[in-house]
This record gives structure tokens, sequence and C-alpha cells, in this order.
């Protein structure tokens, strides 16, 4: 049997390390940057490209590819392929369905704490040693309503920690699923009366045509006098007026982000990584936004996603993804 040939392309240098020693029956190639028409006669021959958000897979790369047989995305999104071409060609399309679920609602509730807590108030006075305690006082989770936007696995995730603060849990999903139901102790309600009886808001939905402004100025003022607003999601489904409009009116005490509206231009978490481009779309963005300037809003610049383990995930779903196809024991397929 021949020995077949990988080509990785996007891959940081500290990550080649990790697939050399995991894939080492086979003949690796790495390339920094993203697959084009200017590279691919590199690797004519290959069997097997691993590639990111930012490596697009059109019928040209395809017809260069005559050899190919798979090809494993080292991300959930994969409109970047062109999957009806490969199908034609029969080359097999894998992705990472999943890979962040508990790192996302961790740090969801790291953005709570540090409100409920006064953290990032606290941080600040002790940077000019000023120990003070005045002004610092927080409110406990336990018995407070928490009304998650969103009952997929960050969702999920979400209701589960919650359960551990002993707080009552409010739960509104386009697709309510009643097995959550039996498992945990929660309530599935309409947007509206979650926004009127939560104390606190998190948003665990993905932005599309539905979501776009869900949280907006007309059903901020639904929202309970002194709620906090978390969204470690994405930032166009909250309006950037209707924060400010909230906090303004005081219906908000508090607001947490780790995104923004205005970020479309990031596909997908990991892309920050790999992108330049991103990051400084991303710096431009928030230079003089004043909604970051005020001291009841904490933000996190789109890391909610970035833990150790996370990657290692990604990282370890490609190769099972890789070994799969090799064994005839095929994951994560596209179809």
């Amino acid at each position: 049997m021949k020995k077949l040939k990988i080509a990785f392309f996007g891959l940081k240098d500290n990550e080649q390390n990790y697939f050399k020693k995991k894939l080492k029956q086979f003949t690796l190639k790495f390339f920094n940057e993203s697959i084009s028409l200017d590279n691919v006669s590199k690797i004519k021959n290959f069997d097997i490209i691993s590639i990111f958000i930012n490596c697009k897979v059109d019928k040209k790369i395809l017809r260069q590819l005559p050899n190919l047989k798979l090809i494993t995305t080292r991300s959930t999104g994969y409109d970047h392929i062109d999957i009806k071409e490969c199908k034609k060609r029969k080359i097999t399309v894998c992705n990472v369905p999943i890979y962040g679920e508990n790192t996302v609602a961790e740090h969801t509730f790291a953005l709570i704490l540090s409100l409920s807590r006064n953290v990032h108030k606290s941080y600040i006075r002790s940077l000019k040693c000023d120990y003070s305690i005045d002004g610092l006082q927080g409110f406990d989770l336990r018995n407070k309503t928490i009304g998650v936007i969103g009952a997929g696995h960050i969702g999920h995730h979400v209701i589960k920690i919650a359960h551990g603060f002993g707080m009552d849990i409010l739960v509104n999903d386009s697709h309510p699923d009643n097995f959550l139901l039996e498992v945990f102790d929660f309530k599935f309600v309409k947007l509206n009366e979650l926004l009127k009886k939560s104390d606190i808001i998190t948003i665990h939905c993905p932005l599309n045509k539905n979501t776009k402004h869900l949280i907006n100025k007309q059903n901020m003022k639904l929202v309970k006098k002194g709620a906090i607003l978390i969204n470690t999601s994405r930032g166009g489904i909250v309006s950037t007026d209707a924060l400010i409009y909230g906090l303004n009116k005081k219906i908000l005490s508090g607001v947490a982000l780790d995104v923004i509206e205005g970020e479309q231009l990031i596909k997908e978490e990991k892309e920050l990584l790999h992108d330049n481009t991103s990051n400084l779309a991303l710096k431009e963005l928030l230079k003089d936004h004043d909604l970051l300037s005020r001291n009841n809003v904490v933000y996190t610049p789109h890391i909610a996603f970035y833990s150790k383990e996370a990657v290692e995930r990604i990282d370890n779903a490609t190769i099972e993804n890789i070994l799969g196809f090799v064994n005839k024991n095929n994951i994560n397929i596209i179809d």
C-alpha cells in the first residue's frame, strides 16, 4: 500500500509538531498560508488536505488535485468548500462540529461573576492602590433567574452550570427539546417572558436572518429593570443601540460582551488565531467605542472559545477524521 500524502494549510508552526507525532505513518507537508492557485501545484499528487475556514476550495483548486480523496476542515463551518463539486469527484469532506461548548459556557459564567461581584472594578482600583470596598457590593447568583436564549450544545452547558449555582432557569429556543426538560429543572418560555422575568440574560444562538437584532431597542423596554446581559455568541444578535439605550435608561445594570456588533467579518472564532486581517479589523471596530468606556460594561476580545483544551479538540478531531477515513470508519462527514 502506498504511503498517503497529506497537506495542511493555514496551520501555525506550534501545531505542526503535534500532527507530525500523531500522523507519522503518512507523508505530511505544511503550509502557513491558505491554499491557492499559486501553491496548489506543490501538492498535485496528494490524497488528503486539511484546511481552515479562510481556505477557499473551489472548482479551480479541485481541478488541480486529481488524486484528492479527503478534505478535512479544522472548523465547524464548511461554506468555503464547494461541496457539490466534491460530491461529483467523490471527495469526502469532514468538519469539526463541536469543540468549545463547555469552554464558552465557562467563560459566560466568568463574565457573569465579573459583573455580579464587581471583579473588574476591584482590579482597576487595585492598580491604583485603592483597596476600599465602597461601591463594590455584589449579589448572589443563588435564587436569581437566568434567561438562556438558545439551548444548543453551549446553552445546555450553561443550564448545567446555572443549576450548580442554585439558579432558577428560563430557556428560549426555536426548537424546544423535551428531553432536556426531563433532565434539568427549567422552563421553556417565549422571548418576551424571558426578558421580563430574568435577572441575567445570556445569549447562545447562531446569527442568521431570524436572530439578527433579536435583542433590539423595542424589546429592551421589556427587560426586567436592573438585569445584566451577557453575549458570548455573535455581536449582531444584539443591537448596540439597544445596549446603549438599556444602560442609559438604567434598564440594564451591567453588560458583559465577548462579541460586538460589526464582527461579521469573522466567520468563525479560530480565524482570529490565523488571520491578522480579522484582528486589525476588530481593533479598528473597537477604537473609541462609547459602549466599552463604561464601568458597568465588561469586554473580552472574542476569547470565549479560546482555551488550550478547545484548540486541542479541534486538532484531535481533525486527526480522527483522517484516521477514520483511512480505516473506512468515517466520522463528521458533510453530506
